[in-house]
This record gives C-alpha cells, sequence and structure tokens, in this order.
C-alpha cells in the first residue's frame, strides 16, 4: 500500500509542474544521466542504481550526450596545447 501512496503522491506533483506524463522510472534516468555527464565513474554509478555490471550501466545509460561531447572537445583540445 506504500508504493501506491508514494505513486500517488508522485503523479500529483508532476501534474503540478506541467509533467502529467512523467513517469517514476523517469527520475531514475534522469539521475543516470545526469551523474554520468557530471563525471562521476561508471562504478558509482552502478552501484548508486543497484546493477549488477556496469557494462549494463552503460548500456542503457551510457549514451553520448551533446554535453558530453563538447566536454570530450574542450578535454582533448586543453590536452593538444599541453603537449604543443
Amino acid at each position: 500500500m506504500k508504493q501506491n501512496a508514494i505513486y500517488k503522491a508522485f503523479k500529483k506533483v508532476a501534474t503540478s509542474i506541467g509533467l502529467p506524463s512523467t513517469r517514476y522510472h523517469d527520475l531514475r534516468h534522469s539521475y543516470a544521466v545526469a551523474s554520468i555527464e557530471s563525471g562521476d565513474d561508471i562504478k558509482t554509478v552502478q552501484s548508486n542504481l543497484g546493477h549488477a555490471t556496469a557494462s549494463f550501466t552503460l548500456d542503457v545509460y551510457g549514451h553520448v550526450s551533446r554535453k558530453m561531447q563538447m566536454k570530450s572537445a574542450e578535454n582533448m583540445e586543453k590536452y593538444i596545447q599541453e603537449v604543443s
């Protein structure tokens, strides 16, 4: 019964902020992507999500975002400047 109460409360909040079709699982996905994008190592993200393997975490949540692509380009530019 507690799960139903939590779900109802979540749906009420989601609807009140204009996101009625948001699923509870969407919070998990948002956390995982934000965690990876912010630079958390994949083993930590894996542990926090309760996955058995880091490869599963990467398969599900490790899609490359625009932010991650830009960070990678910045890192490579910085490296090239340091070795030049």
